[in-house]
């Protein structure tokens, strides 16, 4: 039975039967990384297709997460396209949702918030159009992502605008990160930009962790 508007309304927009149809929450899974969470939609499939809702400020809000998004970027790559390592310093940090449209990719995030227990330390999932997960990155992380598929289009939400003057960046292959991209080296593609990024050492850094 629908439980409220939001049941009826969705179980409406997708066409399902109303006695069969229940509304089931998003899932937020929170990593070992403070504040990075993993986001799991409900996808409701049928013979036509699917639907799912790919952001609900209600549950959001219901998480502790009370974030305000006003921008929204897309971007397609092809295979062993490697963009990274990038973020916004201070006061223009920038808080991103990340999911994928079409294709796979590697999706890879470094702590760079000095006094946080991970500080330095990387993470990496993979997002696809197929497990429909998304990832939400704090401010204070230097983010990047490696294209899997022979093409892949990514779409992220961000809780800040961007600011030239602010970006910043860690070179995708520093040593001291050591992250594997699962991109063979002579397949890797990387613009001229990414490649004289500084090491995590030298990288430009105004974040502090609050706990």
């Amino acid at each position: 039975p629908i439980k409220n508007r939001l049941e009826f309304e969705s179980a409406e927009i997708i066409n399902l039967p109303i006695l069969h149809y229940q509304f089931k929450k998003m899932a937020f899974i929170k990593t070992d990384f403070p504040g990075l969470i993993i986001i799991e939609p409900t996808v409701f499939k049928d013979s036509r297709g699917y639907f799912f809702e790919s952001y609900n400020e209600k549950q959001f809000t219901a998480e502790g997460i009370d974030i305000r998004f006003v921008q929204d970027n897309q971007s397609k790559s092809s295979y062993g396209v490697i963009r990274g390592l990038h973020y916004q310093l201070a006061p223009h940090a920038q808080t991103k949702l990340i999911r994928v449209l079409s294709g796979t990719i590697l999706d890879v995030v470094v702590d760079i918030r000095k006094g946080s227990p991970t500080y330095g330390k990387t993470f990496s999932l993979e997002l696809s159009a197929e497990n429909n997960k998304q990832l939400l990155v704090p401010k204070g992380f230097a983010h990047g992502f490696s294209v899997l598929s022979e093409t892949a289009e990514v779409i992220y939400k961000c809780d800040a605008f961007y600011n030239k003057e602010s970006e910043a960046g860690i070179l995708f292959n520093d040593p001291a990160l050591n992250i594997d991209w699962g991109i063979p080296a002579d397949k890797a593609i990387i613009s001229e930009k990414d490649l004289v990024h500084p090491s995590i050492v030298h990288c430009k850094n105004n974040f502090v962790f609050e706990r």
